[in-house]
């Protein structure tokens, strides 16, 4: 096993100790491999999402370890994972957070002038084939109110991927998204991790998870169960079998 990130007996607890206390995730154990598909499922307040923010290091686990490119990330400051964030890992979220005074083009190519490892030529040009590559090419100086949402959700992952990114988190990347666009962007997606990017996503949607090549369920905040599907063909019988496999297993859950 090459693994890139992996969370040992990992425990978020909010208001710990107080009456109020909810215990999110309880002893969860993931191991990602370099270059690996995974998308997480489960139930509304299973703890999908949850988990991954606090193995991206966007948020503090109450004990247990996460460990990245092996680095044990519970040992940083916060100023060290935001510098990792920034340089290693890419994110994709369902509402594409971008800055509204701020043109296409720009919001791109931002986090990587703050990660000041490239020149600015370097990144212009990066930025300028990463925008062809994804198709959004015309709306480069528009206004982000002047787009689309699946056109957003490109500007989103060209974001993710201008540092050259060891893996992408996408947090219900598609969930906004018409039945079209989506499927656009998973295919995108899949090309990213063919070219060797680690891609781990949260979905509730089985047209998502059955695109990548593992995937793990979750209820009350622990991994219960996970399903290894393999690499996806891009073969329109292979996604429906992907899809009926998904649905079997499911139903064999109760779910």
């Amino acid at each position: 096993m090459n693994l890139l990130l992996e969370s040992r007996g990992l425990n978020k607890k909010y208001f710990p100790g107080k009456e109020n206390e909810h215990h999110v995730l309880k002893d969860v154990n993931l191991g990602i491999e370099r270059g690996e598909f995974i998308s997480v499922m489960g139930p509304s307040g299973s703890g999908k999402s949850t988990l991954l923010y606090n193995i991206s290091g966007m948020d503090r686990i109450s004990s247990g370890n996460v460990i990245f490119n092996n680095q044990e990330l519970t040992d940083f400051s916060e100023k060290q994972l935001s510098s990792l964030r920034l340089t290693s890992m890419g994110f994709i979220f369902q509402h594409i957070h971008l800055l509204k005074n701020l043109s296409v083009f720009d919001n791109i190519i931002m986090s990587a002038y703050l990660a000041k490892n490239l020149s600015r030529k370097v990144i212009n040009r990066k930025a300028s084939d990463l925008i062809k590559k994804l198709v959004i090419a015309e709306i480069s100086d528009n206004d982000i109110t002047q787009a689309s949402g699946g056109q957003l959700q490109r500007v989103g992952i060209c974001r993710a991927l201008i540092n050259d990114p060891d893996i992408i988190f996408g947090d219900e990347p598609t969930g906004a998204l018409n039945s079209k666009a989506a499927s656009e962007i998973m295919e995108l997606l899949a090309e990213i991790n063919r070219a060797g990017t680690t891609i781990m996503l949260v979905t509730h949607d089985i047209k998502v998870a059955a695109k990548t090549e593992r995937v793990v369920f979750m209820l009350d905040g622990r991994i219960v169960d996970e399903k290894i599907l393999g690499t996806y063909s891009g073969n329109p019988d292979d996604i429906r079998a992907r899809e009926e496999v998904l649905t079997g297993w499911l139903v064999e859950m109760g779910f």
